[in-house]
């Protein structure tokens, strides 16, 4: 039997609701086979990240190769990487393996403000990987950062929206949330600005939402839909994960990324 399959490059979540376990928890449960390429441990729990160990260049790039050379993607989702030598090694091997349908979820700030990632990996990340991608999903800090200016309401998402994918030539999910727009999601393109309204869900567990919204999307372009049927799919089975209210940890807790899984196994 055939399947399509889509690949993760991101970092591991020891605490299981984000990084590569929600990337391949979603994609399997949204009907794909799941492969990854791991860019960093993280030693972290619902109440933060205590440690973080990068891989090497040399050992991200053999992962990659692995995967390219026997189970091909059919679509590729790349998430928080964090030095410029990982970038610079993924985007070389998307480049030489002709990867499609590539989805990039440009973790750069935190909720708080903070920032993630050094400014020189940023530098990276837009002149090599975003000209790569598909789609990128970045949330409104993020926004900010890649255009350059403040975004407070939805006519401002729109103009952030569309100087980005002009910037960068690929289509642009910007998510609403931080106070802005509550949970309505923009998606530009060529054909302009889409809309993609979301009903805000009162749950505190929402670690992991980023990556699994845009796993999600990456598995069901993988599947052959189109980019809005595929955002539109994701954010349905994101507001299922999220209205499922599981409560784990003591801290922003993760989603039920197996909500819909009936059956006996």
């Amino acid at each position: 039997m055939k399947k399509k399959t889509a690949l993760t490059i991101a970092g591991s979540d020891s605490g299981g609701g984000a990084g590569i376990q929600a990337d391949l928890k979603t994609m399997t449960v949204n009907g794909v086979f799941a492969t990854c390429a791991v860019t960093a441990l993280t030693a972290q729990n619902t109440t933060g990240v205590t440690d973080i160990m990068n891989v090497t260049p040399e050992f991200l790039a053999k992962e990659l190769d692995a995967v390219f050379t026997d189970i091909y993607p059919d679509a590729v989702k790349v998430g928080m990487v964090s030095a410029s030598n990982l970038i610079e090694v993924i985007a070389d091997r998307l480049t030489r393996y002709e990867a499609r349908n590539i989805v990039v979820d440009p973790v750069m700030v935190a909720t708080s403000g903070a920032r993630l990632i050094s400014d020189d990996a940023i530098e990276t990340l837009c002149a090599r990987l975003l000209p790569l991608a598909t789609v990128i999903t970045p949330n409104i800090p993020e926004a900010e950062v890649l255009s350059g200016g403040q975004i407070r309401n939805a006519s401002e998402m729109e103009s952030a929206a569309r100087l980005i994918y002009e910037k960068f030539g690929c289509c642009v999910l910007l998510k609403g949330g931080h106070d802005v727009n509550a949970a309505n999601d923009l998606l530009y393109g060529a054909e302009g600005a889409e809309w993609f309204p979301g009903k805000r869900i009162d749950n505190p567990n929402t670690h992991g939402t980023g990556c699994t919204l845009s796993s999600a999307i990456a598995a069901n372009l993988a599947k052959g839909r189109d980019l809005t049927e595929s955002v539109a799919a994701a954010k349905r089975y994101i507001s299922g994960a999220l209205s499922a209210m599981l409560d784990l940890g003591k801290g922003s807790g993760p989603m039920d990324h197996a909500f819909a899984v009936k059956g006996e196994y």
